[in-house]
């Protein structure tokens, strides 16, 4: 599973950043991944009692097209990002919910909801500030809203979050900013960048196929069966930034294994400088049998990243999701919205970021008919009763009462209204 899901991914992964361009950002492609693959078990075609739905409600076309998006069968997607999801990496802890507006649950969505992943957390959709609080929780602390703004007209949520802060297992060293050399625009504007330190980084020269020559530095995190590695790759700078990417996506998930044959050895390259590198050969004392020893060091920045990113392009599934999910809660259509926040730093002990993924479906533009509104007219006395409210909605066990919820706190009979302060009437902000 591993190796099909990481190869989909990393085809994921080029769309999105398509998507993008060539700005300084970050993302999670496996974020927003992880959210479409969850839609895909919505198309399978299930009622509620597991009979067989008609034509309308389980599209073949719409299948086949998730499958090309994600990048493998959408049935075999839906069942990976459960396992991904119930099973999550103690360096990069994720969380899913999907959350209904109420009123708006059919047979059709709890059938779904019951498919999701064990650790999704589904129920009636909350009001922003607890979407904010929720994201900020699993976000570590990185994200501080919710991408979205989720207006009244919204019917059904999901939402994905990734996150990962890790200390390296070795530091790096720091060098000047002079050190990556004449040809670097960076070089005369900083004063500092990290430096790999003499062992515990993996460094090399690499050749690829699609972009020539690239360097590659890896710094690991974690300890035992647990890791993570955050692998940088350059290649010279005319190359496009889409095939850098492409390239460092398969170079990544087997660097400490990258195949020999496709290092470069230092003696198989001129002393002297290029863009990627700078070459020297001394004679000093050397442990190599043939007395030909190769070291690397890698010279890199310190970097902060973030980004706002809008899923809506087509190339990236989430009008599929639309499709969808619209039969789950009667709907013939429905207009979507999805949107990713994503955050990173990369420094001299560490690492850290975080990538908040969220998709919210809206009923259609609404047509013309009558429409009676009524003004609710406090004007003369009445009655007040403050209730406690206290539900938590467990995945697969929907609202669970706590022990205060419907106690009434408070209560009174108002028969002497006040005025509303000078300094309350002025309209509000966002009137």
């Amino acid at each position: 599973m591993t190796q099909d899901v990481t190869g989909a991914v990393a085809r994921y992964a080029r769309r999105f950043h398509a998507t993008v361009g060539d700005g300084h950002h970050v993302a999670s492609p496996l974020g927003a991944w992880l959210l479409l693959a969850l839609c895909a078990s919505a198309n399978d075609g299930a009622t509620s009692d597991g009979s067989a739905s008609n034509a309308a409600t389980s599209d073949g076309g719409t299948s086949d097209a998730l499958t090309d998006v994600l990048g493998m069968d959408a049935k075999a997607a839906a069942e990976t990002a459960a396992i991904l999801l119930d099973q999550p990496h103690p360096l990069a802890p994720s969380a899913a919910a999907t959350w209904h507006r109420p009123g708006a649950d059919t047979d059709r969505l709890r059938h779904w909801y019951s498919s999701l992943p064990a650790q999704a957390r589904t129920g009636p959709l909350p009001e922003q500030a607890l979407l904010d609080a929720w994201v900020r929780e699993h976000s570590l602390g990185l994200i501080e809203e919710f991408p979205l703004n989720v207006t009244p007209d919204v019917v059904l949520v999901l939402a994905g979050v990734l996150a990962t802060r890790v200390s390296w297992e070795d530091p790096f060293d720091v060098a000047p900013g002079s050190a990556l050399g004449p040809q670097s625009p960076w070089a005369g504007r900083l004063s500092h960048v990290l430096s790999s330190p003499s062992a515990g980084h993996v460094t090399f020269i690499a050749t690829t196929e699609t972009v020539g020559d690239v360097i590659v530095h890896a710094a690991d995190a974690g300890s035992g069966t647990a890791g993570l590695s955050v692998v940088s790759v350059a290649a010279a700078p005319e190359v496009p930034y889409g095939d850098v990417l492409a390239v460092a996506h398969e170079i990544a998930p087997a660097v400490r294994h990258w195949a020999s044959a496709r290092r470069v050895s230092l003696f198989d390259l001129p002393v002297g400088e290029t863009a990627l590198w700078s070459i020297r050969e001394d004679r000093e004392p050397t442990r190599a049998l043939d007395g030909r020893e190769e070291r690397h060091r890698a010279l890199l920045p310190c970097w902060a990243a973030d980004g706002n990113h809008d899923l809506s392009d087509p190339s990236l599934g989430f009008p599929l999701a639309a499709r969808v999910l619209a039969p789950l809660l009667g709907h013939p259509d429905l207009a979507f919205e999805a949107r990713q926040s994503a955050v990173a730093r990369y420094g001299r002990y560490g690492f850290e970021a975080a990538a908040a993924t969220g998709f919210a479906a809206a009923e259609s533009e609404p047509a013309d008919g009558v429409v009676r509104t009524a003004d609710l007219r406090f004007g003369h006395p009445y009655a007040v009763v403050a209730i406690a409210t206290d539900i938590e909605f467990r995945a697969g066990a929907g609202p669970v009462r706590g022990p205060w919820h419907g106690l009434p706190v408070f209560s009174g009979w108002v028969s002497r209204p006040d005025d509303v302060p000078d300094d309350e009437a002025a309209p509000a902000p966002d009137a």
